[in-house]
């Protein structure tokens, strides 16, 4: 495959792979199968592991009832499942690395994909409840209240059963997201009023759509920037952090991001693909409007979450490149963008009704204070090291220190990342990438699907086996880190460990039991490669 330079659109190049064999298709229906039954488990033990309601209908029914009545075994069930999907997973991805003389087609990519994904649509929130909080804000949208100057407790009342099911962390916070998404949700909230159930299946839909915009967007940028589209696709829309958040845990971030792609994708529309080392051709009729429709999506993206704001940074590096690569010519690409992104962005402030107080609210999740972000791991080892002199408990002052140093620190990394992307020394994808990446891991509180922010851009334009190795671990791992409850396990914390080991039992048994049909997956050398 050829490498691609810092340039904005470089074409794969390279003969184009065939399809697999007989024996590789046996191989790709035996992991699609396994992953299927996995899915399948993990719909089964989200009837008793879930993040249920409070008003949960399930232990009303016979036979599934008796799933909330044995937490441990539930659990035990969801985790084999969640297992036997990264499995899956891993196993796919030998079927789709680069330089392979067969690769999987997209046909088959989304049929794997769709057979993954259905059974978890009609599941209950699982590995969060965030959700919740989406119906509760909406709600108080809905009543003609601020969500961003009230919680749901203040402002539904704390029996009301949209607040009840909001985490007491966030029951007395205002909203941090969006215009756009409050007021969709606010839609929902007319539709479904306080029926529960019927609303987390309306915001998994929206989810969805978000997630189908990530499978159309990823294959057309993937070629941009010389990665195969299939292996986008892997990394991306089949990655675990995908099937398991976006999906089961209905996450908005799916629907953000799946604009933000979106956007960048119909941004370049008009641009042709060129080969490395070839100079791009004039500007082309048309290019313009089309840049003008991306900016607009992705501004909408923005909207939901704040984040997807800077794929116009890196969108405007990418234009102004094109345009000659000088500074000029990146003034002239934010002369283009930056009335679009105000303008949408004020629109959709004013024209929900909701306004700017959104603004207001960004450093809501401070309230969390996670040790997956290691700012605020920093702040506790600070204060921990200040008890340990004697020099009093000053944790949550470091804890502040030390966030305010992370959020600082990713200004300069953010510009660095845009100068080498404008010089050509990196791909803007890539720089996108790793710039969201670098915002978000830095800032007060990092949960394990924020990952997908910074994985995604980097699925279409990262070639290289350490970033493939890199991220294939690191998605397998992240997505073994939250239990599908979605909560604590306090005065019981027994309950996980048992359920995991009972899992990795069951998953042992069936890799036992298909050995001989498994061990074409883990020969060492059984991929063909150019």
């Amino acid at each position: 495959m050829a490498k691609a330079d810092g340039d904005p659109v470089v074409a794969v190049r390279d003969p184009e792979p065939g399809a697999l064999d007989g024996g590789e298709r046996r191989q790709l229906d035996l992991v699609r199968r396994f992953g299927t039954i996995g899915a399948l488990l993990m719909m089964v033990g989200s009837l008793g592991a879930s993040a249920t309601p409070i008003f949960n209908p399930v232990p009303g029914v016979p036979v599934l009832g008796m799933f909330s009545r044995m937490p441990s075994v539930a659990l035990a069930i969801a985790w084999s499942g969640i297992f036997m999907i990264v499995l899956a997973w891993l196993w796919l991805g030998r079927l789709v690395r680069p330089g392979r003389i067969r690769l999987l087609s997209r046909v088959q990519m989304d049929r794997t994909l769709v057979m993954w994904v259905a059974p978890l649509l009609l599941v209950l929130p699982m590995f969060s409840k965030d959700v919740y909080s989406y119906l509760a804000q909406s709600e108080i949208a809905a009543r003609g209240m601020d969500p961003y100057t009230v919680g749901p407790g203040p402002a539904l009342g704390n029996d009301n059963p949209l607040a009840r099911g909001v985490p007491n962390i966030w029951r007395e916070t205002p909203a941090p997201y969006g215009p756009l998404f409050l007021a969709v949700g606010r839609v929902i909230s007319a539709i479904v009023g306080n029926h529960v159930v019927t609303g987390v299946y309306l915001h998994r839909l929206l989810a969805l759509v978000g997630v189908a915009m990530i499978v159309w967007a990823l294959p057309r940028l993937a070629p941009r920037f010389g990665v195969q589209p299939v292996f986008a696709l892997w990394l991306g829309a089949a990655n675990p952090l995908v099937i398991f958040h976006l999906v089961a845990g209905a996450h908005n971030d799916g629907l953000a991001i799946g604009l933000m792609l979106v956007g960048f994708e119909l941004a370049l529309r008009k641009m042709p693909v060129v080969a490395p080392g070839m100079s791009p051709p004039p500007r082309q009729p048309g290019e313009i409007p089309w840049v003008i429709v991306g900016a607009t999506v992705i501004t909408l993206g923005a909207a939901v979450k704040i984040p997807a704001a800077l794929a116009l940074g890196f969108l405007g590096v990418l234009i102004a490149r094109r345009w000659g690569g000088r500074f000029s010519d990146l003034l002239k690409a934010a002369a283009v963008l930056t009335p679009v992104f105000l303008v949408v962005l004020a629109a959709s402030s004013l024209g929900t009704g909701l306004g700017f107080g959104w603004a207001s609210t960004l450093d809501v999740a401070k309230t969390v204070k996670s040790w997956l972000s290691p700012t605020t791991a920093l702040g506790y080892l600070g204060g921990g090291i200040g008890l340990v002199l004697g020099l009093g408990n000053h944790t949550e002052s470091m804890i502040g220190v030390t966030r305010l140093i992370g959020q600082a620190v990713s200004v300069p990394i953010c510009a660095k990342l845009l100068w080498d992307a404008l010089k050509g020394r990196i791909k803007p994808m890539n720089g996108l990438g790793a710039g969201v990446g670098a915002v978000l891991i830095l800032g007060p509180t990092v949960q394990p699907w924020y990952f997908l922010w910074a994985l995604l851009p980097l699925a279409t334009a990262m070639i290289g086996a350490r970033f493939r190795i890199v991220a294939t671990v690191t998605s397998a791992a992240i997505a073994l880190v939250i239990p599908p409850t979605g909560g604590t396990f306090d005065g019981r914390a027994f309950v996980v460990p048992q359920a995991v080991v009972a899992a990795l039992i069951v998953v042992a048994l069936c890799l036992f039991v298909a050995r001989r049909r498994l061990a074409p997956l883990w020969r060492g050398k059984t991929e063909p490669t150019v």
